[in-house]
């Protein structure tokens, strides 16, 4: 626990950081117009070290947010489309024979960088996820006989398109209970609409964006985030979101029993916390507050809830469970 003068000095440092928080939004912006939700949930996934699944409709500028974000940041940036006919070693890379020395040499892949773009990921075939899912737990992938760490800091921000399911291979429950979030990115609201479209025509948007920051940079802000304190009032919220996914009846939500099938695992305990620390840090805070935690949850915990037949056929989806679920357990 920390002591009000620790609480302070660590506030001091917070406000001291903030302008390079600003300085990254900023550049983004530049060839960004809106989508803020987006790009704080791209730092917090930053600023934890997680990675990120983008959902929305193509045309959002998901692709070039992400690499605005890694141009600001100065950091190698690969982006691969995934297909049905992509194999393991169009991302991780092979083994090829050098005639010249007579013999076999390692051939890296893509995935060798600091941000990989995952575009359309569910079309991806399982052996490809599969590679995948090592390089995102064990920041290494196995080349022939050896295995070769990544480069730090290494992420995965990932894309998918929820309305052309045809050809695509739905995302195993473990391949996306590694992803921190999965962020729903919206449509533009008219009038930043209006500025996409005026831009377009302007040289204002093709400017390229400028590195304000650093790996440097994004490890000190990594420190800050751990360093944020959680109240154990606000420790046993999260718990208590978390449990309600698993035993919803004993948080007086017995409905919600037989429209569950899976519950939340406990890397969303880890992940709501971490990401409630960076999201306090993002608003210049020393500590993490309840309504952290509520804005957040939904993020968490979309991809770590199973929905049972009967709920999809009451047509009840994801979303309904978690607003039921935060409007019924008390926030401290």
């Amino acid at each position: 626990m920390l002591t009000r003068e620790q609480i302070n000095q660590l506030q001091q440092e917070i406000e001291n950081f903030a302008p390079n928080t600003e300085r990254i939004k900023q550049a983004i912006h530049k060839s960004i117009i809106g989508q803020q939700e987006m790009i704080d949930r791209l730092l917090i996934g930053l600023y934890c070290k997680s990675h990120i699944l983008l959902e929305g409709v193509p045309g959002l500028a998901k692709t070039l947010t992400v690499r605005s974000l890694a141009q600001a940041l100065h950091l190698g940036f690969s982006r691969i489309q995934f297909t049905p006919d992509l194999l393991p070693a169009d991302v991780i890379g092979t083994m090829i024979f050098n005639q010249q020395k007579g013999d076999f040499q390692v051939r890296k892949g893509p995935i060798f960088t600091n941000i990989l773009l995952a575009d359309e990921i569910n079309r991806a075939p399982a052996k490809v996820q599969s590679a995948l899912l090592e390089a995102m737990q064990e920041k290494q992938v196995t080349i022939g006989e050896h295995s070769y760490k990544l480069p730090e800091p290494f992420l995965v921000l990932a894309t998918q398109n929820p309305l052309d399911q045809e050809g695509t291979y739905p995302l195993p429950e473990a391949q996306q209970d590694r992803f921190m979030m999965k962020v729903l990115v919206d449509y533009p609201e008219r009038s930043e609409e209006m500025q996409i479209v005026r831009n377009s025509f302007s040289a204002e948007g093709n400017m390229e964006v400028q590195a304000v920051a650093d790996a440097a940079v994004l490890q000190y802000a990594a420190s800050l985030t751990r360093k944020i304190y959680v109240d154990e009032k606000i420790e046993n919220f999260i718990l208590d979101i978390i449990q309600a996914t698993r035993k919803p009846s004993e948080y007086k939500m017995p409905s919600l029993t037989p429209l569950i099938s899976y519950g939340a695992s406990p890397r969303a305990s880890i992940y709501l916390t971490h990401a409630s620390k960076a999201f306090a840090l993002l608003q210049k805070r020393a500590y993490v507050v309840p309504d952290d935690v509520i804005t957040l949850a939904p993020d968490i915990l979309r991809h770590r809830i199973g929905l049972t037949y009967e709920a999809e056929a009451e047509e009840i989806n994801v979303e309904n469970i978690i607003k039921q679920i935060l409007k019924n357990v008390p926030a401290p």
